[in-house]
């Protein structure tokens, strides 16, 4: 609460009461454009600001993240103008239902807004429907059952779709703008330019700068909750909030690929504190990248049945270090770790999957990593043995002592009584050729010192 104050702070210190807040959309939206949003309203209202413009580009995101920014517009107590600008942007999928959300929507000339139907998320079994091959209207306005109304599957898929229509037909009717296109954007992707928009009573302005739409808009009157207010925007300062180091933050781990980096990392360095305990750097440095990940897969639309195959591909392959069973356990781990990678993001959106580049390259360094264990275990099974009685069959010594019949060698450090059909003396090399007890039984080798 104290850094949230502190940034609140540090906004009104930059911003004069009654400026015009500019916070920029750009990219897809997910948890870390939902939190910059929601926390700017938040700020620019503590600051005093006369109203808040949402710069909007985006291709579209995360439907959680995008209700909870309609949530924050709806509830906001100071005015909201969605402006999708510069030309060539455009408001996307679920930037088409944050700028219906605002009290007043904009666009540049040269963009386009549009393609509402909702991407399966949690449902990849679902076909999606054609393009063009929308349901057909009844004559009581509700979706009359299509053709494929009887395939697998259809009825999950008409539930979202109809439940995406009626979330956008209620903002268009809040906001007095055209329900039926909405509906059209969400049953069959429709789309349109800021002029067809325009004339489709879709959005309220078209404004080719920012200083234009200031001006245009001033002097109108918006509904906020149970009252009105009248937009004074005609000599405003606009402050162009920017995005804070919280939510870069957030921005940065909450990429499906460096949250899935953040994972391996923390497993596989809590598996080499585990193997080596008391080293810490590995095991410091993998609970917190495990915990990042952890927080990052609860704000994003993850697969637990992913997840789980990625765990169980690692404790297979880490089990196959452990307890070599010659690669079927280690085989079997990757084949579990590809599939989970594969399926760990759970949502056909391109901007919130895994990279298959990253996967395949992970999975090489595992496998590498399989492969070395193997060869190291195939090594120390060829290798002579170093403990036990039965390496010293076969080692040479050296007569240490001879005292009368009892004749003593130096071998590894270590004094061994030893018997021998020939007789020995001080200094004599000898190879040993059988243990009893502690008693060892050698040969005297040609060139002794007693040859001589």
């Amino acid at each position: 609460m104290t850094w949230l104050l502190a940034l609140s702070s540090q906004a009104v210190g930059q911003a004069p009461p009654g400026a015009v807040w500019q916070v920029s959309i750009t990219g897809a939206i997910g948890p870390a454009t939902a939190d910059h949003m929601i926390r700017s309203l938040a700020t620019a209202n503590t600051a005093g600001a006369s109203l808040v413009l949402l710069q909007i580009d985006t291709p579209g995101g995360l439907d959680t993240a995008m209700r909870d920014m309609i949530k924050a517009v709806l509830a906001s107590p100071i005015p909201v103008i969605g402006y999708v600008a510069p030309s060539g942007s455009r408001a996307a999928s679920a930037g088409t239902y944050i700028l219906y959300a605002t009290h007043i929507a904009a666009m540049a000339p040269g963009t386009n807004l549009g393609a509402a139907t909702p991407v399966q998320i949690g449902s990849p079994g679902v076909p999606s429907l054609p393009r063009g091959d929308a349901p057909e209207e009844s004559p009581d306005g509700d979706a009359a059952p299509g053709p494929e109304a009887h395939q697998p599957g259809t009825a999950m898929e008409h539930k979202i779709i109809n439940d995406a229509v009626a979330y956008l037909r209620g903002l268009a009717e809040l906001r007095g703008r055209n329900a039926e296109w909405a509906e059209r954007a969400v049953r069959e992707g429709a789309s349109l330019t800021a002029s067809a928009a325009l004339e489709q009573g879709v959005i309220d302005l078209v404004s080719t700068s920012r200083e234009e739409l200031l001006a245009t808009v001033h002097g109108r009157t918006v509904q906020l909750g149970d009252h009105s207010a009248t937009l004074d925007t005609e000599t405003a300062t606009v402050y162009e909030h920017p995005m804070d180091w919280r939510s870069e933050f957030l921005a940065v781990i909450t990429n499906p690929n460096i949250a899935y980096l953040l994972m391996l990392a923390g497993i596989y360095g809590l598996l080499i504190e585990f193997y080596n305990p008391g080293v810490g750097l590995p095991g410091v440095v993998g609970a917190v990248s495990l915990l990042l990940a952890m927080y990052a897969f609860q704000v994003l639309p993850i697969s637990y049945a992913g997840l789980g195959l990625i765990l169980l591909g690692i404790a297979l392959m880490a089990a196959e270090a452990f307890a070599p069973s010659f690669g079927i356990l280690g085989l079997g781990g990757i084949v579990a770790f590809v599939f989970g990678s594969i399926m760990l993001m759970d949502t056909q959106l391109p901007a919130y999957q895994i990279a298959m580049p990253m996967i395949v390259a992970i999975t090489v360094f595992s496998a590498a990593l399989l492969i070395f264990a193997l060869g190291m275990l195939a090594r120390s099974r060829r290798r002579a043995l170093v403990s036990g009685a039965e390496h010293l069959l076969g080692q040479r010594a050296v007569v240490q002592r001879c005292q009368g019949d009892e004749v003593y060698v130096w071998l590894e450090g270590e004094l061994w009584q030893a018997n021998c059909n020939s007789a020995l003396a001080v200094e004599d090399e000898v190879e040993v050729t059988a243990l009893h007890g502690l008693t060892l039984e050698v040969r005297k080798l040609e060139g002794s010192a007693s040859d001589d």
